[in-house]
Order: C-alpha cells, then structure tokens, then sequence
C-alpha cells in the first residue's frame, strides 16, 4: 500500500499542479489539517532533486502563512473554533498549563516544537490564544519551518539515490514508520502541552 502510495506522490512531482498541491498541505497542516507537509515533500524532493529547496521555500512560506491563520483561530476563536480543534486532539486539559508556559518559554516552544511531529497546528493556535508578539511568532515560524523543511530537501538532494533504493525496497516500513511517527507526534502533544 505504502509502496503504491510512494509511487503516486512521485508522479505527481512532474505534474503541474503538485507545488500548488504542496503549497495547500503546508498551508493547512499549520492550521487545522492532521497530515506534515513532509509526506510530500520528500518524494517531490526526490522526484526531483534540483527542485528540492524551492519545494522546501513553498513550504516554508505557505506554512508560515497557515501558521497565521491559526494564530488567528487562537486570538479571535479561541472559544468557538479554537475550542472545537483543541477539544478533537483532546488537549482540553493542557491548555492552562500551556498558556502560563508561553509567557516564559513561548519562543523556545515555536522553534522546538516546529521541528518535532508534534502537529504544528497546536502550537500556532495557542501562540494567537496566548497572545504571543505576533511580528515574533512570524519570525521564530520562519525559522524553525524553513529550518524543517530545508533538512528534508537537504537530506533528499544529498542522498537521492540511496534514498530511493531504500524506498523502492522498503517502502511498506518506511511507509509504517511515519504513520508511527505521525501518531507518536500527536500522543507527545498531548502529554507534553
């Protein structure tokens, strides 16, 4: 199945609309959707390799943009549709705990917490319910997405070729492992925001 879909998201690296179809993940995995732009971008970035840090830059900058948005979710939604995503991850009881760290700790949480699987989306709606320095919260989302997404397209133009005999041999592992690491990444946010 894994190898299949592997398969797939390369092909679709030669296809017009798959930057803007990047660029859309990016942009909602900031915000609301459950799925790391990261499961694309590294087959496009191995697709094609002389590509992989502008795929890396349309990452960064739409996951940035999504980022705002769901600052905007925390700063004005927080109790209607902020409420609604922090109770579906079922963060309900964090959300004092967290809100007292960011006062001390907010821009160590962005950048740290950036660059783990932990959904991205917590930290952006909590940074606008906080009411984190908003020009702040833009800065410390560039670097530790664009620090992200750059390692991905590093690690794929560097090592295409024993990356992509190691897929086409292991597909079905590697394919298990991220949705392991997806799923860790949500348990760790529970337990740690």
């Amino acid at each position: 199945m894994f190898k299949r879909l592997y398969d797939w998201t390369l092909s679709l690296a030669n296809r017009p609309g798959a930057t803007w179809a990047l660029a859309l993940v990016a942009f909602a995995e900031s915000s609301f959707f459950p799925i790391p732009p990261d499961v694309m971008l590294a087959p496009m970035a191995l697709a094609r390799p002389r590509k992989a840090w502008f795929y890396a830059f349309v990452c960064t900058v739409a996951s940035v943009l999504g980022a705002l948005v769901g600052y905007a979710i925390g700063y004005l939604l927080f109790d209607s549709l902020g409420q609604w995503v922090i109770n579906f991850y079922g963060m309900q009881d964090g959300v004092a705990k967290f809100r007292e760290s960011y006062a001390e700790y907010g821009h160590w949480i962005i950048l740290l917490k950036g660059l783990t699987p932990i959904p991205f989306k917590l930290v952006t709606i909590m940074s606008g319910f906080a009411e984190y320095n908003l020009l702040w919260f833009v800065a410390l989302c560039i670097v530790t997405r664009g620090l992200r997404f750059a390692l991905v397209a590093g690690a794929m133009q560097l090592f295409a070729e024993p990356i992509r005999r190691l897929m086409d041999r292991h597909a079905g592992v590697i394919g298990f492992a991220i949705v392991f690491f997806i799923i860790a990444g949500f348990a760790a946010a529970k337990f740690l925001v």
